[in-house]
């Protein structure tokens, strides 16, 4: 198994190397990153000879990537709108998609932080001057993110303080790291963080944060392709992701 991150879409566009029958290249959802290199070494204990490269990004740039002609099979996203939007142009093969895993959006702060907050108004005390989400533009964590800020009502009390990440794992970091007072991540993603990170507060979303997933109409390897799509959804995959802190969608 081949980990890909986003820095390496330059030569997935280029097509670097037409996969071969037992290799499949997976993009997905950063969120997905842990949970799926565990699935992913499960299923190729499973499928003797498949070959899993993951792709790890947010869900926009990854979808712009398979518009762009890059070389996935699969497509995982942490969010229906933007696989809504590879149906739309007719970039995936809509019967084969299904949803896997669903997730919460939280407020993290960093661990030596002394901040308490009660509630998402708590955000707009002096103790909050830089808080980080994903870019809402391309990065599903962000919009999960800003629905629940417009409906506390406090979209323009916190609009200078926002610092936005490329991806979930990124504001994950600024976080860890102590670079910015608060972050919103999904939970999985804060379970990675235990010693630098921790939960304040549990968001509800207007929108439930679920997965999908689907065969890329692209891909040359589509038998394999399902098979992949299938172990997600089966009962071996299923407890791998929850042993990362999914949930059943």
């Amino acid at each position: 198994m081949r980990l890909r991150s986003a820095a390496v879409a330059a030569a997935l566009l280029l097509g670097s190397a037409a996969s071969g029958a037992q290799e499949l290249v997976v993009s997905a959802a950063a969120s997905l990153t842990n949970a799926f290199q565990a699935v992913g070494k499960s299923f190729e204990q499973a499928r003797p000879g498949a070959k899993l490269t993951f792709n790890f990004a947010a869900s926009g740039p990854l979808l712009a990537q398979i518009q762009q002609g890059a070389p996935v099979d699969v497509f995982a996203s942490a969010d229906q709108e933007t696989m809504n939007r590879a149906a739309s142009a007719n970039l995936i093969v809509q019967s084969s998609r299904a949803d896997f895993a669903a997730n919460t959006l939280v407020l993290i702060l960093p661990s030596a932080s002394t901040q308490k907050p009660n509630q998402l108004s708590d955000l707009t005390g002096g103790g909050f001057q830089r808080i980080s989400t994903g870019s809402p533009a391309t990065v599903p964590v962000g919009r999960y993110t800003m629905e629940a800020i417009d409906k506390a009502g406090l979209t323009a009390a916190l609009q200078s303080r926002w610092i936005y990440g490329e991806s979930v794992r990124q504001v994950l970091n600024y976080v860890a790291r102590g670079e910015v007072d608060a972050g919103f991540v999904y939970r999985t993603d804060a379970l990675i963080e235990p010693e630098k990170t921790r939960i304040a507060l549990t968001v509800p979303t207007t929108t439930p944060v679920t997965y999908p997933i689907a065969l890329v109409a692209a891909s040359k390897n589509a038998a394999l392709a399902n098979e992949f799509i299938a172990y997600v959804r089966s009962a071996p995959g299923q407890e791998i992701l929850q042993r990362h802190g999914f949930s059943k969608p």
